[in-house]
């Protein structure tokens, strides 16, 4: 694929894109808490300028300094401010990208823990995701807001940015104002689709007067909200019709609000680019250059959409996150160095989750862009690297890329560990894709493995390095069940790694993480399942969007679920449970323990008395893999 349409120019009004590749506005929380812009929210997208993206659109920057729905927003409401953003823009602009930035007030999709005020709305109605009722706005407080909304697109533009974007999608103000679901006025704001949408053609008429009509307004909106009595896409063929009207230069099309969140960032489970059909029913109406995202990872995909039709832009959001570069590096060729997103939502969306800054689990350097660049060494180092998961492997590519002597050990007969099985589950196959480009970047980097090697202390001193680095990964817990030792008995990693073979119906003990998805997994393959859990939930450390895919799924696979209940004992029929009103058989053929692992470090031990031994991943601690590459990441750069 030659990518010709990717890397052909577009204009947006009157502004000229160099190619189609669109990093989209995406929450980081690196702003301060009172709205300024910092040097590593700067540096955040100066990276993504250097990678060659068209055109970068900046996350939310509200209008108001109670606008926000988290606590870190940029703001735009404040000329004070504007100094920083004219650093941001010019620094963008060196390397050939154009800058827009997206304006926006979230309305009752925050609280007042956030913002200190109470949250206002079209009406006193609160979100379904939310615990407060909103302040109506008066008609005198929608014309402020107006005001406020154009003077931040005026500022904008005075500080160098090269366009703006009206976030009208997802549930924030505006889009509450448009959608019936939260608008339910009868005065001039409310009642019909002309008085809903006046808000935002009064905010764009304003704007025009203060910034000019040459001044390009891109216009984010939800082509389907995905909740009872909200906008649907034949709702919204017609609003983009009355927004191309009054003068926007793009439609940039999403889908969801909060309460349908799950989609609006899609997870590896969902699929790919699952809003392009609603962009190409928009983009057969319009004259104006339509923008199609969400779940958009790999070029070809990208490449594809547009050669389809489907859109004239394609915003590859977590993609620029996991790798900023990613359209140099397909402009040149160097596909197989694309660092793959996986729609893991651990360091993007579960951070934000959280109010907590952005970061990512395939991208260490993620937000960090200032404190963790790989520099060469001047001092050549002997690294054995026990254990060839994924904390390993990014252990021995960075060391290697510092100049290191690297050599990964592993007793397994490929690379990957656990995380290989982690890739097994329904949806979970993008996990792959990061495996693959680790095994490319050993060997681009010169790292030597040795497979189907089980690591003693005689061949430590053989070898002799400077330093270890152990990551030999985590060993399941069986708990000591009566029965535990029965033929009929399993584990998770036996089932995932096809050790086991799928026979009869299974029990699944323990309803975490890999419980959970080894049970949907036995289910998706036609067997009943059922699953035994202590805690009053299933997946209770997933992320949101990844457990509303992986809950519709056990349930539409027809998987029993038990929480608050202790397995008492496992017989050759199946196991007795203890539950809120008794006893209870569960008759099964399989059993399968997922309650959990524990580090494997026996050998780390014994080594540290002879060499300077670091631990990282699920060896040091067993937990989510973000938490381990990062681990393994730190200890590289710091040899």
């Amino acid at each position: 694929m030659k990518f010709e349409r990717m890397f052909s120019p577009g204009k947006i009004g009157n502004m000229a894109v160099k190619n189609r590749l669109i990093v989209p506005p995406m929450l980081t929380e690196y702003a301060a808490e009172d709205g300024k812009l910092t040097e590593r929210y700067i540096r955040y997208y100066e990276e993504k300028a250097k990678g060659g993206w068209g055109l970068i659109i900046c996350e939310d920057n509200s209008v108001d300094p109670h606008g926000g729905g988290f606590k870190n927003v940029a703001g735009l409401w404040d000329d004070a401010f504007m100094a920083m953003h004219e650093e941001l823009t010019d620094r963008v602009h060196k390397y050939g990208a154009k800058i827009a930035v997206q304006v926006y007030h979230a309305g009752r999709e925050s609280d007042s823990s956030i913002t200190g005020v109470k949250p206002v709305a079209p009406s006193a109605i609160p979100d379904p995701t939310e615990r407060e009722t909103p302040h109506e706005l008066t008609i005198n407080e929608i014309k402020v807001l107006t005001e406020e909304f154009a003077q931040a697109i005026y500022r904008a533009k005075n500080a160098g940015y090269d366009a703006a974007e009206l976030h009208g999608a997802h549930g924030y103000l505006i889009n509450q104002f448009v959608s019936p679901f939260s608008n339910k006025r009868t005065d001039e704001y409310g009642g019909n689709i002309m008085n809903r949408l006046r808000f935002p053609l009064e905010i764009i008429t304003r704007s025009q007067e203060l910034a000019g009509d040459d001044f390009p307004i891109i216009y984010r909106i939800s082509a389907d909200e995905m909740v009872e009595g909200g906008l649907t896409i034949e709702d919204t063929k017609v609003i983009a019709q009355m927004l191309e009207e009054a003068g926007i230069a793009a439609l940039h099309v999403s889908a969801g609000v909060y309460k349908s969140g799950a989609i609006v960032s899609a997870p590896s489970a969902a699929k790919t680019a699952p809003f392009s059909d609603y962009a190409l029913q928009i983009r057969k109406l319009l004259k104006i250059p339509v923008f199609t995202v969400d779940k958009i990872v790999y070029p070809y995909v990208a490449e594809s959409l547009l050669k389809e039709g489907k859109a004239d832009f394609i915003a590859m959001g977590r993609a620029s996150i996991a790798d900023p570069e990613l359209p140099n590096k397909v402009r040149e060729g160097r596909m197989e160095e694309i660092l793959p997103c996986i729609g893991c939502w651990q360091g993007c969306q579960g951070k934000i989750a959280e109010q907590e800054p952005v970061s990512c689990l395939v991208n260490p350097r993620t937000g960090k862009e200032n404190t963790h660049t790989v520099i060469k060494t001047d001092e050549k180092k002997k690294i054995m690297v026990i254990g060839g998961g994924p904390a390993g492997m990014e252990a021995a590519i960075v060391a290697a890329k510092r100049g290191h002597d690297v050599t990964i050990y592993d007793k397994a007969d490929r690379l990957g560990g656990q995380w290989l099985l982690a890739a097994v589950p329904p949806g979970k196959e993008m996990l792959n894709s990061f495996t693959v480009w680790q095994k490319g970047e050993l060997a681009r980097n010169g790292v030597r493995i040795e497979l189907n090697c089980e690591v003693t202390p005689a061949l430590v001193d053989l070898e002799h390095p400077d330093e270890i680095i152990y990551a030999a990964g985590a060993t399941p817990v069986v708990p000591p069940i009566p029965g535990a030792d029965g033929y009929n008995v399993c584990t998770a990693n036996d089932i995932l790694s096809g050790k086991r073979d799928l026979t009869g119906d299974a029990v699944v003990i323990g309803g975490g993480l890999v419980g959970a998805e080894t049970a949907e997994h036995i289910a998706v393959h036609n067997h009943m399942v059922t699953i035994v859990e202590m805690l009053p939930e299933i997946a209770a450390e997933m992320p949101d969007a990844p457990k509303v895919f992986l809950m519709e799924s056990l349930e539409r696979n027809k998987v029993a679920m038990y929480t608050n209940t202790k397995v008492l004992k496992i017989t050759e029929k199946g196991v007795t449970v203890e539950t809120a009103d008794g006893t209870k058989d569960i008759p099964a053929g399989m059993v399968v323990m997922a309650i959990g692992s524990r580090p494997n470090k026996s050998l780390a031990d014994a080594l540290s008395e002879k060499y300077r031994v670091t631990i990282v991943g699920d060896a040091d601690k067993v937990g989510k893999a973000l938490d381990g590459i990062m681990n393994a990441y730190d200890t590289a750069l710091a040899i």
